[in-house]
């Protein structure tokens, strides 16, 4: 018994009904062991199990220090890893070499996880990578978690010779691993198995699953909501599962690696079974309401497992009827409910994105990923990082597909030639996931380590949390003019803009939206940050200099932002022009009554104030033309309008080791990104 076993052996959380010779079994296996997937819930209670018997099991997870079901845990092996991130798994293997692994990490298995790409980069491309690192590294056992929706319509008692046909997106992708699996272990002798889990439940499951709910409505005395009574499932109780992968990992992972079997009771318990079940157990009077909730676009009758392979091949067979194992799951929920209560998790976690807009800023960009991975780690968020190439002739393509390559976390676009900053935020702002977006420049002078505090304003309450320019690290005249230019922009607006701020800031999600709805090309984004309304504020900051190289901008490039702020939101010179020819003219007429009063009482003798007449007609020329340049930016704005060219034209997105350069696939990534955000 392992030290952690001796302290734990009667905590209702992390017990389980494992044998005695379930427990040989783990003992015997060859360590150390990874549990990937540990934060989900067949993963954590493997790892629970695990960790009761030996001290050499890691919990791995791309959420592991954020996961609810580990939050409470005593077992302290973890490591964080993102597994289609192939670098990271190439390196995390090499150093900790694992001689055991049990992979059930997975996306999909839930009706809120609907991104497309994300399916099959974790459960297929994740698969891969661990296989692939584990094939140069050197492995005893590699158990795969399937699942029973590999079959798809053809799920009534199929065997694993039978055919499949998967009817959702998570469905083929596991599918495809399990011929990844079967080929790496038929042909290239790599000890693994793969298995079609079937309806698992128990301690630990997710908050809004049916048993969970079940239970948590049996113990205030009523029913849950049902789909139609005729739905089936092959309910599995979890310990009996984690034995059949820890007993697959002894036997077929070395006898006969490449195998796929079914993991199921071969029983077919109707929901009408379950309500039945629960209204023994919980002393329900009634009946419950069936159909009062809309199935689910997979649910399908007659779903059951054919489990003879796995009784042949493994000696495996389940033990545990369904209404025993509802007692058990039960009886772990009323002991663990004050442990558990404060760990639910919400539905899903809060993410940002950091969408940087980089020209020329090759070397800022390793560290402002850095930077910016540090502060979102320490936020305990999911988040993404957006790099946009905006046509850069210096290598800044190049360091955003290295970090792409390496960290799964970053996106790279890359513009076919400079468009401007403000279109590179709207680039990456159409491409964002999160729940809100960070803006920042490339040049590390929006610091990172401002976003906690934009976070914390976000998070109570307000939609658009800008950076406040308290100190710029630049030279005293540039920093009078800047504040001049903001003050002067603060009374020409139709709007109130605030004064000192740029475009550092945290935009949620709906405001976000907002801005990519607006059709006008030539945009001005703090500017329509603030058009937009919404509850705001600032955070101040100190904006340091330049980091490396020299800025882009220059004085006649300022005086540009300047005009394109002012004619963007303000028509004020518009009505300055109008009045000052209306002074112009009502001075004239004054002049003109003065010298004609003149000419009367004092006729002329001679050509005198020609200098008046000369510095009179250069006068109204200057003012003229300068009037005419005002009118002709407007002019200039609207015929930029009427053009209706794109605003920004992608050359190239990366993603991971991918490159999309075709624009119908960029097109496909977009529009999954639009339809995983409609699915929130």
């Amino acid at each position: 018994m392992s030290r952690m076993a001796r302290t734990l052996e009667n905590s209702p959380l992390w017990s389980d009904i494992w044998t005695q010779a379930d427990r040989d079994e783990a003992r015997a296996l060859q360590g150390p062991i990874w549990v990937v997937g540990a934060s989900g819930f067949i993963g954590a209670k493997l790892f629970f199990s695990l960790s009761q018997l030996r001290d050499d099991v890691y919990a791995i997870s791309h959420h592991v220090d954020s996961s609810w079901r580990l939050l409470h845990s005593p077992f302290g092996n973890r490591l964080a890893l993102d597994i289609t991130n192939s670098g990271a798994v190439r390196d995390a293997i090499a150093t900790h070499v694992p001689r055991t692994v049990f992979n059930l990490a997975a996306y999909g298995a839930y009706e809120r996880q609907n991104d497309a790409r994300r399916i099959h980069a974790v459960n297929y491309t994740g698969t891969l990578n661990l296989i692939l690192s584990l094939l140069d590294a050197g492995c005893d056992a590699f158990v795969q978690a399937g699942s029973s929706s590999e079959y798809g319509l053809n799920c009534a008692g199929p065997s694993e010779n039978d055919s499949l046909d998967p009817n959702s997106d998570y469905a083929v992708s596991k599918a495809a691993t399990s011929y990844l699996v079967h080929y790496y272990g038929k042909f290239r002798r790599f000890p693994s198995a793969h298995l079609r889990l079937y309806s698992v439940y128990g301690p630990w499951e997710e908050r809004d699953r049916l048993i969970p709910t079940l239970i948590e409505a049996g113990l205030s005395a009523r029913f849950p909501p049902f789909v139609g009574r005729e739905i089936t499932r092959d309910f599995v109780y979890v310990d009996d599962a984690t034995s059949a992968m820890v007993r697959a990992a002894r036997i077929a992972c070395r006898t006969t690696p490449g195998e796929v079997l079914n993991v199921g009771t071969g029983i077919r318990t109707s929901l009408e079974d379950v309500a039945r079940a629960a209204k023994a157990l919980f002393g329900l009077s009634g009946d419950p309401s069936f159909g009062s909730m809309p199935n689910r676009q997979w649910d399908l009758s007659n779903w059951y497992a054919n489990p003879a392979a796995a009784s042949r091949q493994l000696g495996w067979s389940p033990r545990t009827t369904f209404a025993e194992g509802l007692r058990l799951t039960v009886e772990w929920e009323r002991a663990a409910a004050p442990e558990i209560r404060f760990a639910t998790p919400p539905k899903r976690a809060e993410k940002l994105t950091a969408v940087i807009a980089c020209y020329r800023d090759y070397q800022a960009i390793p560290l402002m990923h850095e930077r910016l991975t540090a502060v979102f780690v320490q936020l305990g968020i999911d988040y993404e990082i957006i790099f946009v190439n905006d046509g850069s002739p210096a290598d800044d393509e190049g360091v955003i597909r290295g970090l792409c390559d390496r960290d799964a976390h970053v996106l790279g676009i890359s513009h076919s030639r400079n468009f401007g900053s403000q279109s590179a935020f709207l680039s990456g702002m159409e491409l964002a996931t999160g729940d809100a977006v960070v803006l920042l420049d490339g040049d590390l002078q929006d610091t990172p380590e401002t976003i906690p505090a934009f976070f914390a304003a976000w998070k109570n309450g307000y939609d658009v949390v800008y950076g406040i320019r308290t100190k710029r690290e630049a030279a005293w005249h540039m920093q009078v003019l800047y504040k001049a230019f903001y003050r002067l922009l603060r009374y020409l607006s139709d709007v109130k803009m605030p004064v000192d701020a740029g475009d550092f800031s945290l935009i949620d999600r709906k405001v976000v939206n907002q801005l990519l709805s607006f059709p006008e090309r030539d945009v001005f984004v703090r500017g329509l940050r603030a058009w937009v309304g919404f509850k705001q504020t600032g955070v101040p900051y100190v904006r340091p200099e330049r980091m490396f190289g020299r800025t882009t901008n220059n004085f006649l490039k300022n005086i540009w932002w300047a005009k394109k702020a002012i004619f963007s939101f303000s028509v004020k010179p518009l009505h300055y022009i109008q009045g000052l020819g209306l002074i112009i003219f009502l001075i004239s007429m004054a002049l003109s009554a003065f010298y004609l009063i003149n000419y009367l009482i004092h006729p002329p003798t001679g050509a005198r104030g020609i200098t008046t007449v000369i510095l009179l007609v250069l006068a109204l020329g200057g003012i003229q033309l300068l009037s005419l340049s005002i009118l002709g930016d407007y002019v200039g704005k609207v015929l930029e309008e009427t053009k209706r060219r794109p605003r920004y034209i992608r050359a190239r997105l990366i993603k991971g080791s991918d490159v999309f350069t075709r624009e119908p696939d960029i097109e496909q990534y977009r529009e999954t990104v639009v339809r995983s955000l409609a699915g929130r």
